[in-house]
């Protein structure tokens, strides 16, 4: 009689459909930000444009599918932060390259490679405190710098703004334009890396009774940017970074509460100390 010693066969594992999606829409956007760079190099910068948009889109739908279907993953979250670096580190610094950096022999490319690096070390750092439950900035709702996908976007903002200008009035980009772009771009790469205190949209909770207006909100901005894309980017890049200021004022006010209501009578003294050193004002506290 003969013995089998033959290994039992391992059961093959199963990947849920519910795991599937959102790690698929993530590869959609990544595919975006490729997509992107070909364009560009063919000189199709509208639709390079057109590829991060829908990259961004992709990546601010794909975390809240997994949440819906119940399918987060360490994967997917490593998958989204690969795919992050790719659709606004790499693409959007080639994008802007090609397009007018590229006019500025060595810098040029040394700005752009700036944005890709601080995009890069940006979500390196947002994985590395993915289980440190000490962050500041977090316990008030706010992020620490700006998010990969608003520098992409902050990055291409010199270009939403040509294209909305139409750029068939001018016979070229000037060389103080692209100084400027320059400028921005160095900037952004910045304020990606940078601790800054910057708003969190997930932290915005809509009361009931406003939640009708709005999704008239919403659907007043999705006519917006199909009718009038250039413009409505550009007005968004500029009102973005008019809450960066605003965002640090902010937190500093947060952390003066908090500060407060852990000691009261501390407080209390300080507020009857500043009170008489000064006459009151409306926007005080």
């Amino acid at each position: 009689m003969k013995v089998d010693h033959e290994p039992p066969r391992r059961l093959k594992r199963v990947i849920p459909i519910r795991v599937l999606i959102p790690n698929a829409i993530t590869i959609a956007a990544l595919c975006a930000g490729l997509t992107s760079v070909r364009l560009a190099i063919a000189g199709d910068f509208e639709r390079a444009i057109l590829a991060i948009v829908v990259a961004g889109v992709l990546d601010g739908i794909d975390g809240r599918v997994a949440r819906l279907l119940k399918g987060a993953s360490r994967f997917g979250a490593e998958l989204d932060s690969l795919s992050d670096v790719t659709a606004f580190g790499v693409a959007p610094a080639l994008v802007i390259y090609l397009w007018t950096l590229e006019q500025l022999p060595g810098a040029g490319w040394i700005v752009a490679l700036a944005h890709a690096v601080c995009c890069a070390l940006r979500l390196a750092r947002f994985n590395a405190n993915l289980d440190v439950t000490d962050q500041p900035h977090k316990k008030h709702g706010f992020l620490t710098g700006i998010p990969a996908p608003v520098g992409a976007g902050m990055t291409l903002s010199p270009m939403f703004l040509y294209y909305w200008l139409e750029p068939t009035r001018f016979a070229h980009y000037s060389e103080v334009g692209t100084v400027a772009t320059a400028v921005v771009v160095g900037t952004v790469a910045f304020l990606m890396v940078s601790n800054l205190p910057t708003y969190s949209w997930k932290s915005v909770r809509i009361r009931p009774e406003y939640r009708l207006m709005a999704l008239v909100g919403v659907a007043l901005f999705a006519g917006a940017l199909l009718s009038a894309p250039y413009m409505t980017l550009s007005l968004i890049s500029v009102v973005y970074a008019a809450t960066i200021p605003m965002a640090i004022l902010s937190y500093r006010k947060v952390r003066r509460q908090v500060a407060a209501a852990a000691n009261p009578d501390s407080g209390m003294e300080l507020d009857t100390d500043a009170a008489s050193a000064q006459p009151p004002s409306p926007d005080a506290p």
